[in-house]
C-alpha cells in the first residue's frame, strides 16, 4: 500500500505535474460529463421502464428501482473504468516513462514525439489486451455475487485488487516491451506487493472527489513499484 500512496507524493514533483495533468483532465472531464448525463437520465429510463410493463406486473416496480441502481453503478463504474483508461493510455505511460527517469535518472529510450505517436496503437492494443482478461472472469465473478454472495464478495474484492494492480503496474512493464503474460507472471510472483496495491488503489477509488486523481497517483505509484521490484531483472535484456 506504501508504494501506492507514495503516488501522491510523485505527482506533485517538479518535472512531473504537466505530464499528470492531462490524464487528471480526462477523467475530470469524463466523470463530469458522464455523472451529468446519468443523474438526467437514469430516472427518465427506469419510468420507461416500468410503464412498460403490464398492469399486472406494476407489482415489481419495487424490485426493479433497487435493481437498476446497483446494476447501474456496476455497469457505470466498469465502462467507465475501461473508456478512461483507453483514452489515457498514451499519457499514462507517458507519466510511467517520465517517473521512472525521475526515480532513476536514466531514460527508458530516446524516441521522440514522433516516435511516441507511433506507439499509440500498441498502447491501446495493450488495453485491449487488458479489456480481454478482465470482462469474461468480471462477468463469472459478478454472477456468483447473486449465486453465493459472502464468498462472491470476498472473491469480488481480492479479483478487483488484482486487477487494479495490473491495470497500473503495466504501464511500466509495457514501456519497456515485455508482454502482458510475462507482467502477470512478475506480479503473481509477489502477490503480497500486488495485492497490496490493488488494495489502496481499491479503496481510494471508492473515495467520491478523491478517485479523481486516483488514476496518476496510481501510475506514479505502481512505476515506483516497478523500479524498486522488477526493473533490475530487465536492466540487461
Amino acid at each position: 500500500m506504501e508504494y501506492f500512496f507514495s503516488g501522491f507524493k510523485l505527482i506533485t514533483q517538479k518535472g512531473l505535474k504537466r505530464f499528470v495533468f492531462i490524464p487528471l483532465l480526462i477523467n475530470i472531464a469524463l466523470f463530469i460529463g458522464s455523472m451529468f448525463l446519468l443523474i438526467i437520465k437514469f430516472e427518465e429510463w427506469i419510468t420507461a421502464l416500468i410503464n412498460w410493463l403490464p398492469d399486472i406486473l406494476s407489482w415489481l416496480e419495487w424490485i426493479i428501482w433497487p435493481t437498476a441502481i446497483f446494476v447501474t453503478i456496476f455497469s457505470y463504474g466498469m465502462l467507465f473504468t475501461v473508456i478512461t483508461n483507453f483514452i489515457a493510455a498514451p499519457f499514462n505511460g507517458l507519466l510511467s516513462e517520465k517517473v521512472e527517469l525521475h526515480l532513476t535518472g536514466q531514460k527508458i529510450n530516446d524516441d521522440g514525439f514522433a516516435e511516441l505517436l507511433k506507439d499509440v496503437p500498441r498502447m491501446l492494443g495493450r488495453e485491449w489486451t487488458k479489456l480481454c482478461y478482465y470482462l469474461p472472469r468480471a462477468i463469472g465473478f459478478f454472477i456468483l455475487l447473486w449465486v453465493l454472495p459472502v464468498i462472491g464478495q470476498i472473491l469480488w474484492v481480492l479479483f478487483s485488487c488484482w486487477m487494479f494492480a495490473v491495470q497500473y503496474q503495466d504501464y511500466a512493464f509495457d514501456n519497456h516491451k515485455i508482454s502482458f503474460k510475462q507482467m502477470k507472471t512478475d506480479l503473481q510472483s509477489k502477490q503480497g506487493l500486488s495485492y497490496g496495491f490493488g488494495f489502496a488503489v481499491m479503496l481510494l477509488t471508492a473515495i467520491p472527489l478523491v478517485n479523481l486523481i486516483v488514476m496518476p497517483v496510481a501510475v506514479c505509484g505502481g512505476t515506483k513499484l516497478w523500479v524498486d521490484n522488477f526493473r533490475s531483472q530487465y536492466r540487461n535484456q
